[in-house]
Order: C-alpha cells, then sequence, then structure tokens
C-alpha cells in the first residue's frame, strides 16, 4: 500500500467511474484498476462493487476511504510544515470563501493581500459554507471566511474579521423605496424572497426575519445572489442584502439601510488547530480585518 493508491481510492470515490478516476489522475485505466485490486488484496476486504454500468462504495470501503482522507492531510500537512519552516509568511496557502462574500470583498481585498504577503501564493476555493467547512477539516483547504458562529459545533480555531450590515433590497417603484431607512418592523410589509438551502446567508436572513415574526415568500428561492438581485428588481418582494453587494450601481433597485441597530452577519477566518500556519493565518486575519475598515462604502 502506497500513497498513490489512496490518491486512487478518493478519484474512484468520487467519480464512481474507474475510466474518469483514470483520467483524473492520469494514468491508464488498466493501471489503476490493477491497484485498487492489489489494495482490496492487501486489506482482504471489498472496496467497490463493481457492474458493467455502474461502481459503488462498500461500507467498508466508505470507512477506508475516510482514513485515507486523513491520512493524506496529514501527509499535506508535514509537506506544508516542511516547505514552510523557513518562511512563515510564503509558501502556498489555499483559501476557502462562500459565494455571497466572495465576488464582493475579494476585488479590494486581494490588491492588499499581495502587497502585505508577496511571498504567499493565494488560492481561493469558492464553495458553499458547508463544503468549506469540510475541505477544511480534511485538509483540503487551509484556512477558510465563513459566517460566525458554524451551526455545527467545531473544534476549528478563528479570529473575528468583520461585522457586515445588512440592508433591504426592494424594487426602485416598492412603497417602501423612498424611505431613508427602515425598521427592522417594516420588514411586515415586505415579501421576502432568499436563497436556497445551502447559502449561510439564507439562515442568516431567516433569523433576521424571525426577530420580528417575518416568513419568507414560499414562491421562490435563489440559485445566487445575483438572481436573487433579478427577481426582487422585477417585483414586488424584497430581500436581505450585505452590505458589500450593495455597491454595484443597480438602477432597479434601492438599498435601505436599517435603523440602528442594524441586523448584521459577522465574518471570521477559521484553520485546523493542527495547522503548521497557525502563526500566518494570525497575522492574515489582522490584515484582513484592517483592509475591510479601508473598503470605500
Amino acid at each position: 500500500m502506497n500513497l498513490r493508491d489512496l490518491h486512487y481510492l478518493l478519484a474512484v470515490a468520487e467519480h464512481l467511474h474507474f475510466g474518469k478516476a483514470a483520467l483524473a489522475c492520469h494514468v491508464s485505466q488498466p493501471t489503476l484498476s490493477m491497484q485498487l485490486k492489489k489494495l482490496e488484496e492487501t486489506l482482504g476486504v471489498q472496496l467497490f462493487e463493481r457492474t458493467n454500468k455502474q461502481v459503488m462504495l462498500t461500507a467498508t470501503g466508505q470507512a477506508v476511504c475516510a482514513h485515507a482522507r486523513n491520512v493524506l492531510a496529514e501527509v499535506e500537512q508535514m509537506k506544508a510544515a516542511a516547505s514552510n519552516a523557513h518562511d512563515v509568511m510564503g509558501g502556498t496557502i489555499r483559501m476557502g470563501i462562500f459565494s455571497t462574500l466572495a465576488p464582493y470583498l475579494l476585488p479590494s481585498l486581494m490588491p492588499q493581500m499581495r502587497t502585505w504577503f508577496s511571498k504567499l501564493s493565494l488560492q481561493l476555493v469558492e464553495e458553499k459554507t458547508h463544503a468549506l467547512v469540510q475541505q477544511l477539516e480534511s485538509g483540503a483547504i487551509d484556512c477558510a471566511m465563513l459566517a460566525m458562529p458554524l451551526e455545527q459545533p467545531s473544534a476549528l480555531i478563528h479570529r473575528p474579521l468583520f461585522r457586515e450590515a445588512f440592508t433591504l433590497a426592494v424594487a426602485a417603484d416598492h412603497p417602501l423605496a423612498k424611505r431613508a431607512w427602515v425598521k427592522l418592523t417594516d420588514l411586515s410589509q415586505v415579501s421576502m424572497l432568499l436563497l436556497e438551502e445551502g447559502h449561510c446567508l439564507r439562515a442568516q436572513a431567516l433569523e433576521v426575519c424571525a426577530l420580528v415574526g417575518v416568513g419568507e415568500s414560499g414562491h421562490f428561492r435563489a440559485t445566487s445572489l445575483e438572481t436573487l438581485r433579478h427577481m426582487v428588481a422585477s417585483s414586488d418582494a424584497g430581500t436581505l442584502m450585505p452590505q458589500l453587494a450593495t455597491r454595484s450601481h443597480d438602477p432597479g433597485l434601492r438599498y435601505i439601510p436599517f435603523k440602528a441597530p442594524a441586523p448584521t452577519r459577522q465574518i471570521g477566518l477559521y484553520w485546523r488547530p493542527t495547522s503548521a500556519r497557525d502563526k500566518l493565518f494570525e497575522t492574515m486575519a489582522q490584515h484582513m480585518a484592517k483592509a475591510y475598515r479601508h473598503i470605500p462604502s
């Protein structure tokens, strides 16, 4: 058994197809199949159920894959510790960020990050929150910008970065559109459209709506913030929009601030407590918080 075999195993587990897994691993299908057959013989168990049309993991195969992910994550940590021992602020970092934050924060954040961390190669992964947490815990990424707190308990280390206010987004001809500000209780006058399940922004918006006993409209759930923006502009509904996402010019929309105390969401930087880059992440968190304070409103 070797690390290459574990990569083959996880590739088949991901694609559930030997040919696609072989392509992903840049080897021939017979080579991949032979190595996995040897792995099964070494372990003395069946990892896959194979037919002419389908490949499925056995229950034992699923358990072995979980261990394989942990082994490969530990190996990556070992490599990172070795490569970064001489330059704590250099090397490569894979950072996750969720989709309702990434396009609105990164254009302002990344130029400053490149200035502050000139020796650091930052690889960005944009995903929904639950996927980022899984990747972070498995070692697939090194850190992630996530909304605080996480829904599920976690041993991950985190540092708060900034608190972002919500605004009420309505069409330009909505009855509330001429208001200079709104109160939370004004949400009762709005049919609320939200994102689909899996977006942390959906959960945050529901929490705000629950404060005043308002539910969402059951007619539509958007797959992205931009889709949500267009739907609100063409209807009599509204939504909660993070402040960073209101910086673009939308003639069909009106973004109305809430009277203090406004509802907010808090963003933090998360990483594993076993990470070899702890000092780097602490420094990154300090600079990210500073960068946000200087983003024009």
